[in-house]
């Protein structure tokens, strides 16, 4: 069942760019050789959009649980995962992109305000502010 899980233009992805769009924002998509392969990259803004799984990249939150077979893998996989954004924001930062890292908990149930996730993002692009995470 895992490995039918995308690791492009998933649902959260699209929501995001769909609400960005509808602000006027024009992006590209998974640009290659910036590190960590970012969902979303505005050259206007110098700006780079993650859209992290929650469960893919170890998020502490109620969409979280490890897996209760081949508990070892996952940790270990998780871990790696974790330790590979870290480095990516990093070397973003360092080459002068701002970041935002925005989680799927913050877009995805009830009750959640998608639009003020997006709004809060559009303000983001327009400040100087070098990284923000939009969470659940």
């Amino acid at each position: 069942m895992m490995s039918g899980i995308r690791g492009k233009n998933t649902k959260p992805e699209m929501l995001i760019r769909r609400l960005l769009h509808r602000q006027g924002f024009r992006f590209r998509l998974h640009v290659c050789h910036l590190p960590g392969k970012p969902d979303i990259v505005f050259p206007r803004y110098h700006a780079i959009i993650f859209v992290h799984g929650c469960f893919w990249h170890g998020h502490n939150c109620s969409l979280f649980k490890l897996p209760g077979t081949h508990e070892d893998f996952w940790r270990e996989k998780i871990s790696r995962n974790r330790s590979n954004d870290q480095k990516a924001i990093e070397a973003l930062l360092r080459g002068g992109r701002r970041v935002c890292v925005v989680w799927e908990c913050a877009i995805r149930g009830q009750g959640k305000d998608i639009n003020g996730v997006a709004r809060r993002i559009g303000e983001w692009l327009r400040s100087e502010c070098t990284f923000i995470e939009e969470r659940g």
